[in-house]
């Protein structure tokens, strides 16, 4: 009988606390990298995932460039070659188009136009596929460079 009663307490096992597990899975994460980055319909067929990654990029940078380069950024600031966009991918494939300035490079009341003509040109973007995270979609931001006039 004493011989029963130690072998089912050599049976028992602590139960991990979960606050415990929690905390120790959280730290195993990488949270700066995505699983899979934002993808586009032409770029979904591939499967080696840098390539991938610069089909998005690439696709963002020339439509992008195709959109902004025949207005009249081009035209009414000659001085400015590249801009830096911020995009946002939102979980819900919502885009959100920021741009970025060097310190005191403009002045102010042409940031506001050049950011007025970005947002009426990328306004109907095509549908971005957001980053996935352990299987869950996230939201991602990046700065993008992109030329408006070229050297001929």
């Amino acid at each position: 009988m004493l011989l029963a009663i130690q072998s089912c307490q050599y049976f028992e096992k602590q139960v991990p606390d979960e606050q415990e597990l929690l905390e120790q899975e959280l730290k195993k994460i990488n949270w700066d990298e995505v699983d899979e980055f934002p993808s586009v319909l032409q770029c979904d067929t591939i499967k080696d995932a840098e390539i991938k990654r610069q089909c998005f990029f690439d696709y963002m940078a020339q439509t992008i460039q195709e959109r902004i380069g025949i207005d009249t950024l081009r035209f009414e600031y000659p001085e400015i070659d590249t801009i830096n966009v911020k995009i946002t991918v939102n979980p819900d494939s919502s885009l959100q188009f920021e741009t970025q300035y060097p310190n005191d490079s403009i002045a102010l009341a042409d940031k506001t136009k050049i950011d007025s003509i970005l947002t009426s040109r990328l306004s109907d973007f095509p549908k971005v596929e957001p980053a996935i995270k352990r299987g869950v979609k996230v939201k991602t931001q990046f700065v993008l460079p992109v030329i408006i006039k070229m050297e001929k």
